[in-house]
């Protein structure tokens, strides 16, 4: 009975996101023309699926472009990020140097820095990954100091106590202990990343999902804009799920290690 209540539990757990994303298509699809509504206005759900098999070609072309961007941006919020947290972790005049200027860093309007990175960088690929790297930044630190200040001091003191030097104590119990923090600030990082390289693109780009999503605008395609939107959610998506299955890799690991 319990293994039968749980397999219940389990399908209904599984079924829950696809079933709610089917009632949402099909109330979408029926109300459109139930209101009154143009398909120039508010495409439906069918409508935008024919214009991502017709048009599968350009909104896969930019897609890559965008892809590389977002994970070129966020590679480097990772590759400087990381490093950065650990020292402000353990230089206490650092910390109380670099948070000021990284919250205020944060608090600027990334879309006000953009047309400042086009000045810079020119419209290449250097803008937008600059803005993913920006606007993915912040959550990548923040998450690291926390997840290495959440372990117990009580279990440090411990560890020292038996012989072990701070190397052997960060590799051991740190950084595993940290893991599921720093993996929660790559999975709101990576989704900003996204939100940075298209904003980069509005402003200046002639690749991309964010240039195809502004000429879909100017021809005013709908279709093709909500399409584009789609494609841009399925990218931010996927990102997101390729980082849970990294992260569950390691969890993996480290519970194996107990």
């Amino acid at each position: 009975m319990a293994k039968r209540s749980a397999w219940r539990e389990s399908l209904v757990e599984t079924l829950a996101a696809p079933v709610m994303a089917i009632a949402i298509i099909v109330i979408w699809q029926v109300s459109v023309p139930l209101l009154g509504l143009s398909e120039f206005v508010l495409p439906t759900p069918s409508l935008i699926a024919k214009r991502l098999v017709t048009d599968f070609h350009l909104l896969a072309t930019n897609s890559v472009y965008t892809a590389f961007e977002v994970v070129a941006g966020f590679g480097l919020g990772v590759f400087i990020g990381i490093p950065l947290a650990l020292a402000i972790f353990y230089w206490r005049p650092f910390e109380r140097a670099m948070y000021p200027m990284l919250v205020a860093l944060q608090t600027i309007p990334k879309i006000a820095l953009a047309p400042l990175l086009v000045l810079y960088l020119g419209y290449g690929w250097g803008p937008k990954i600059a803005l993913a790297f920006l606007i993915s930044f912040f959550p990548i630190v923040i998450s690291t100091v926390v997840g290495l200040q959440s372990l117990d001091k009580g279990l440090v003191n411990l560890v020292r106590s038996m012989g072990s030097n701070e190397w052997q104590t960060f590799f051991k119990i740190r950084l595993p202990a940290a893991l599921p923090s720093v993996f929660g600030g790559f999975k709101v990082a990576i989704s900003l990343a996204v939100i940075g390289a298209i904003i980069g693109e509005y402003v200046a780009a002639e690749k991309g999902l964010g240039y195809l999503q502004l000429q879909a605008n100017a021809r005013f395609d709908t279709a093709l804009n909500f399409a584009t939107v789609v494609v841009i959610s399925v990218l931010g998506v996927a990102l997101y799920f390729i980082l849970s299955l990294i992260e569950s890799r390691f969890v993996f690991q480290r519970e194996l290690a107990k």
